[in-house]
């Protein structure tokens, strides 16, 4: 109790609001990062995982090679991308280019593999039917596979972004800021407020995303989605949980 009584102490000086140190400061290094990562990962991920999903083709080989780099620690991928950052660009390449890349590349798995899932999820009988009303493929995507797997694909960016946000305190082990500096520079001046006032503010924050995501989750999924899961009979186009079928390691 002593310890949180001291960071709480710590979060309630208002020297720590101000200057390049203070909390909005890192808060806003934080997210950035993290937004950032979470909406490349996306870009890359999503159009990947939509296609392997609704295809079928080479689903196998995605989804074991998603899972492979789930096994990869962040810090090892910072490590090795250093090197090789700070060749090409020694202003970005010691802080900021290794942090972002990592929380890609720690992003990338379980959204691809929810939004594979959230399309596999769908009944097979609703999208042959579709097409039999005569809809073209990318229609059937839009139409049908995407409003009743939103939900799962969702669920996968919630897993992501929670993930990103607490691993990204690695990226201070680099030079980075964001509220990674608290935790390292907590234990390297021995100053352990400082060090539990950023347990604290990380973990609040993933909080609020996990909180976040679930609502805009919650928000995407239909009325009559929503309404199945009231009554206990879920839509057969859905699992039985809108949860990610992959939880993170």
């Amino acid at each position: 109790m002593d310890a949180f009584a001291a960071g709480f102490a710590w979060l309630a000086d208002p020297a720590h609001w101000t200057g390049p140190d203070g909390i909005p400061t890192r808060l806003l290094e934080h997210v950035s990062i993290s937004a950032s990562s979470v909406l490349i990962a996306c870009l890359i991920a999503i159009p990947i995982g939509l296609w392997i999903g609704h295809t079928g083709r080479w689903a196998f080989v995605a989804i074991n090679l998603a899972n492979v780099g789930r096994a990869v620690p962040s810090y090892a991928v910072m490590a090795i991308i250093l090197p090789i950052s700070l060749s090409f660009s020694p202003e970005y390449g010691l802080a900021l280019i290794p942090t972002f890349s990592a929380m890609v590349l720690l992003a990338i798995p379980p959204i691809l593999v929810n939004a594979y899932a959230a399309l596999r999820e769908v009944d097979r009988d609703l999208i042959e039917s579709a097409r039999g009303m005569g809809m073209r493929e990318l229609q059937v995507l839009r139409r049908v596979e995407l409003p009743i797997g939103l939900p799962i694909l969702v669920g996968g960016i919630r897993t992501a972004a929670v993930q990103v946000v607490a691993t990204a305190t690695l990226g201070a082990v680099f030079g980075y800021g964001g509220l990674g500096r608290y935790l390292i520079d907590g234990i390297a001046r021995r100053q352990f407020d400082r060090l539990t006032a950023g347990v604290m503010l990380v973990a609040g924050l993933a909080l609020m995303t996990e909180l976040g995501i679930a609502l805009l989750q919650r928000r995407l999924t239909s009325a009559g989605l929503r309404a199945g899961q009231t009554t206990g009979r879920p839509y057969r186009g859905m699992a039985e949980t809108p949860a990610a079928p992959v939880q993170p390691v």
